[in-house]
């Protein structure tokens, strides 16, 4: 029996796909708990349409992280910090800063948590650091920290 899923199945499939299952299982565990159902055709014409949507916000997304990250890439993003007489940082460079700086300097809104400062910052320099978007879609790119 060809059913469709709804959400997530463990050692079956995703959301959203078409899976072929015995009957039984379909219509005692999956259909009751509202995990998939049955793949009619106008079921079918529906989720050829929602995945067409899915696809087009898709590619909507990969343009705009393509687009940030060449921006990103483009030119070198200043931090400022303060340094001490020994020429280390006070503290630390937060991605609370990160995010701050893109967006003064960048002009894009990034949520703090998708920032992740790969190497340890103690003294001005150049640093790598990474965007993620999830999914497997990352951006990495390099942050200068100049002393203030």
């Amino acid at each position: 029996m060809k059913v469709i899923l709804i959400k997530e199945v463990d050692n079956l499939g995703g959301a959203n796909e078409l899976v072929e299952v015995r009957p039984g299982y379909a219509r005692n565990y999956l259909i009751p708990q509202k995990y998939a159902i049955e793949a009619s055709k106008s079921n079918v014409k529906q989720l050829e349409e929602r995945q067409k949507v899915v696809a087009k916000k898709e590619a909507a997304l990969v343009a705009e992280i393509n687009k940030l990250a060449e921006t990103l890439n483009n030119g070198n993003l200043k931090v400022s910090a303060k340094v001490g007489e020994n020429g280390r940082i006070y503290g630390s460079i937060t991605t609370v800063q990160m995010a701050r700086h893109i967006r003064e300097q960048k002009g894009y809104e990034i949520d703090r948590r998708k920032i992740t400062i790969v190497d340890e910052v103690k003294e001005p320099g150049t640093f790598n650091a990474q965007l993620d978007f999830g999914a497997g879609k990352t951006v990495d790119f390099q942050f200068e920290v100049v002393a203030e």
